[in-house]
């Protein structure tokens, strides 16, 4: 039986009026009123808050501080604000404005600062300053930007993410108008040529050559003319100096490292430094538990980095300091324990990994490691007391320690050694004459540690660390001398 279809059903469309809410009058008020006096009311709060009650709460004065030259910190009641040229809120009342620039007289005043109340947000009450900053001395003011100079080129190379700031070519720029006075400019010359010996990156060499144009034109851009004379005198500079070629061959890049490279001027220079070395003598002293060995110094050739006294004969311990002795130390100098690590610590003489104890795979046994430059160095000042006047021990130096290396007795690869001189990495430069290397912030480690590959390892090999560094790949060895002075 087919089946029957529904029929649709009809859908009735019911008209319903819209819903209205009326309101009632407020206090005899009709509402058309008392909204239009809420609306207002709610409109004279916002503006309230925006343009009176800012100028109520904080009044002050928006300041322009700009200073010649520039880059001076900005100081109001002792508090860094921002760095010239720059502009600074100040709330309302009197307050100390300091501008401080290293190098220079600090200036300070004691300023009154008032405050508009309305529409401060938009129309802030304004004041500014000029302060002409003075540098009593401007060869020590450049000193200390080279010591600065000296302590980032120890950072590495710039990269997108870790920058190298480039003080020393702003330092040449803020004191370039003193640059005229002779005196002055005889001083930063020098001081150029001390840091030079710390330009171990592109980022350096870049800094430093921008200072010395910068110095060369009082610290203006440089002219077609003095940028001659610059570089002529830094091809003089280059010539003069022995390993200045792998120098830059080692820092330049592309083309322009190739074709110094390829240069007659490299083949020439680059076995710089060869020619130190020493005999073995037949003396050794035998003291405290520790064998020193004599060393004859020959020859010194192109490389300056000793003492005239040290360049005597000298005695070098036969191996790096074991745990007994080092034990004897920490009896009678119980500050250097380890128990006082944290006092040490914060006294900057040592780092968290002071006297560790380890079981490490590989490490050489009988011999004291975990010790930093300071506690070595103190150690030698106990050492030498035990000994009869004049003898004295201390950290050897550097061409001491290659010296010995070279003739048979330092082992490469047991542990990098703690050396006494300050840190040059381009020990191939000579000293300034007046003017003393501003401080490297290493000390040298020679010899290569039992963690790296012995064929990787060369006596000539050098690298550095903070003297509060302690590690287990770091020990030393004395030297013993003659105190003469």
């Amino acid at each position: 039986m087919p089946e029957r279809k529904k029929r649709p059903q009809k859908i009735e469309i019911i008209n319903v009026e819209d819903d209205r809410v009326r309101l009632k009058p407020f206090l005899g008020i009709r509402p058309g009123y008392y909204l239009a006096l809420l609306y207002g009311l709610i409109i004279l709060i916002i503006l309230f808050l925006i343009l009176i009650y800012p100028g109520l709460n904080n009044p002050g004065t928006m300041f322009s501080v700009s200073s010649n030259p520039s880059g001076a910190a900005v100081r109001v009641g002792g508090v860094y604000m921002d760095t010239t040229p720059c502009s600074i809120f100040i709330p309302q009342g009197r307050h100390r404005i300091e501008v401080v620039l290293p190098g220079f007289n600090d200036w300070q005043r004691d300023l009154d600062f008032g405050g508009s109340i309305f529409a401060s947000i938009f129309l802030p009450l304004k004041g500014s300053l000029r302060v002409e900053l003075e540098a009593p001395s401007p060869r020590e003011a450049f000193i200390r930007e080279g010591a600065e100079f000296i302590a980032w080129s120890f950072a590495g190379e710039s990269t997108i993410v870790h920058h190298i700031p480039p003080v020393l070519s702003e330092g040449a720029y803020r004191l370039g108008p003193w640059a005229s006075d002779p005196l002055s400019r005889e001083g930063m010359d020098e001081t150029l040529a001390a840091v030079t010996r710390f330009a171990n990156s592109r980022s350096s060499l870049r800094d430093l050559l921008r200072a010395k144009f910068l110095l060369d034109n009082q610290g203006l851009s440089p002219s077609p003319l003095t940028l001659l004379h610059s570089t002529e005198e830094i091809i003089a500079f280059l010539g003069e100096n022995s390993g200045t070629a792998t120098w830059l061959a080692d820092l330049l890049q592309g083309e322009a490292a190739s074709q110094v490279a390829s240069s007659q001027w490299y083949d020439e220079n680059r076995a710089w430094g060869e020619g130190i070395w020493a005999s073995l003598g037949s003396e050794i002293i035998s003291f405290g538990g520790l064998r020193f060995r004599e060393f004859i110094p020959w020859e010194f050739i192109h490389r300056e980095i000793l003492p005239a006294e040290s360049m005597d004969v000298f005695y070098i311990a036969e191996s790096p300091i074991g745990i007994e002795i080092w034990e004897l130390f920490l009896d009678e100098r119980p500050e250097w324990r380890i128990e006082n690590l944290e006092q040490l610590i914060n006294e900057g003489l040592v780092n968290s990994q002071y006297l560790a104890v380890s079981d490490l795979p590989g490490l050489p046994e009988n011999t004291m490691a975990w010790i930093s430059w300071y506690a070595a160095r103190a150690w030698c000042e106990w050492y030498s007391s035990r000994l009869p006047p004049p003898l004295h021990v201390r950290l050897p130096y550097e061409a001491e320690w290659e010296l010995a290396a070279k003739s048979g007795l330092n082992r490469v690869g047991d542990f990098w050694e703690w050396c006494e001189d300050l840190f040059i990495p381009l020990d191939f430069l000579p000293p300034a004459p007046a003017v003393s290397d501003p401080g490297s912030p290493e000390r040298p480690v020679r010899g290569g540690s039992w963690i790296n590959r012995r064929q990787n390892l060369e006596i000539e090999i050098r690298a550095s660390l903070p003297p509060d560094s302690c590690s287990p790949f770091v020990s030393f060895r004395p030297v013993l001398v003659s105190q003469r002075d």
